[in-house]
């Protein structure tokens, strides 16, 4: 984007009622995958009020206790038992098992090229990837800077030293940008919830969120503060218990939040929850993939990538990229080489990033997704946050 303006993105922390759902929706897929690497698995959680209800229909030769994953999910966020108890909070379930009419083995390592043409979307999907640099991660300032607020509010450094806080919390960030460039930081918000009984002030819990986790991610990243910049913390006072027992929660309503932070766009299809060979999940990967590979190859400075999938077609019936006037090239010649650098093919994008094969090997792989986003995760060594098509598009 060009010209002057404010952009501002969110992150939310592992216990946030949304996420919580994300997080128990994957870890049923991990589950799933690393039992059975063919499973076709579609698992979504609603929250509320201490009551959690989990909807999936499979098709696996997995067993999976989807309520006992839930309670350790549940349980590893850290609620304190009286604010939401894993062992006895009431889970709901309905569960289609489909696996007598729909299973098929489908292990697509070992399927030749014609195999993999016969792997076909089984719903329309447009997706999109999207990279800059303005990081490392050759993702968006605000979206970057959000998630790495929340990651360190969760964190167990900060969670010791600040004993009152609970796992619901939210970060929100405001870069100022000059010539579609980040100049400043406008703002940095952070809300947070307190155990009950807490006798924190307002004051001091502002000190604290300042010094141990504003000041700390801000030096690590390499940013400054300026006298104008305003920090917010719970300006609307304590939040006192938070989580379920406040507001609820949902599978796949944090879109922006998994993707880039609303600053570019995104299919607004939830990712958390789906097998791979879901086209609505690994399309988003794959059109990051083409786009940052694009970026880090210096062919532009900023790139969108949009592939559209058909019912029944194996490869994306529409490759489109936007540079926004940063390529080097035109978008149609790039759009080229990323149709000979990358193969799209459902089946192709599933085999090449062997992501039936990663929960197998990862602990809690698409879990690990779940929190702090989905795009720019080089902290997890994700394929398709790597560069590795830099050499092919050049």
């Amino acid at each position: 984007m060009k010209g002057n303006y404010i952009f501002t993105s969110e992150s939310v922390t592992r216990g946030h009622p949304d996420n919580l759902c994300d997080q128990v929706s994957d870890a049923i897929v991990d589950n799933f995958l690393r039992d059975d690497p063919s499973s076709s698995i579609v698992a979504e959680c609603a929250l509320a009020s201490g009551v959690m209800f989990i909807s999936a229909h499979y098709a696996s030769q997995a067993k999976v206790d989807m309520q006992n994953i839930a309670r350790d999910t549940i349980r590893e966020v850290g609620y304190p038992p009286k604010v939401f108890n894993a062992d006895d909070c009431t889970i709901m379930t309905s569960f289609q098992n489909h696996t007598a009419t729909d299973y098929r083995p489908l292990e697509l390592g070992n399927l030749t090229s014609e195999q993999i043409d016969r792997i076909t979307a089984k719903h329309p999907a447009t997706l999109f990837g999207y990279a800059c640099d303005q990081t490392k991660a050759l993702m968006p300032l605000p979206i970057w800077l959000a998630h790495r607020l929340a990651d360190l509010l969760d964190s167990r450094e900060v969670r010791k030293k600040l004993p009152y806080l609970l796992p619901d919390g939210k970060a929100q960030v405001a870069i100022e940008y000059a010539n579609g460039k980040p100049l400043r930081i406008h703002s940095i918000s952070l809300v947070t919830s307190q155990t009950d009984g807490a006798t924190i002030a307002l004051n001091q819990l502002h000190s604290d969120m300042v010094e141990h986790v504003i000041s700390p991610v801000l030096k690590k990243e390499g940013f400054a503060a300026d006298e104008k910049t305003h920090y917010y913390v719970n300006p609307e006072g304590l939040l006192i218990g938070g989580g379920p027992a406040v507001h609820s929660g949902l599978t796949g309503r944090k879109t922006g939040i998994d993707t880039y932070g609303e600053f570019a766009r995104h299919s607004g299809a939830a990712l958390s929850g789906k097998d791979p060979l879901r086209i609505d999940r690994i399309g988003a990967y794959a059109a990051r993939y083409a786009a940052k590979n694009l970026v880090a190859a210096g062919l532009a400075g900023e790139c969108e990538v949009q592939l559209s999938y058909t019912v029944g077609s194996a490869r994306p019936i529409s490759l489109h990229v936007r540079t926004f006037g940063t390529g080097t090239v035109d978008d149609e010649a790039l759009a080229l080489r990323l149709d000979k650098a990358i193969d799209f093919r459902l089946g192709a994008i599933v085999r090449d990033m062997r992501l039936q094969y990663l929960p197998g090997e990862v602990n809690g792989f698409y879990g690990n997704l779940a929190v702090y986003g989905q795009m720019g995760r080089i902290d997890l060594n994700v394929p398709w946050e790597q560069t590795d098509k830099v050499a092919a598009l050049t």
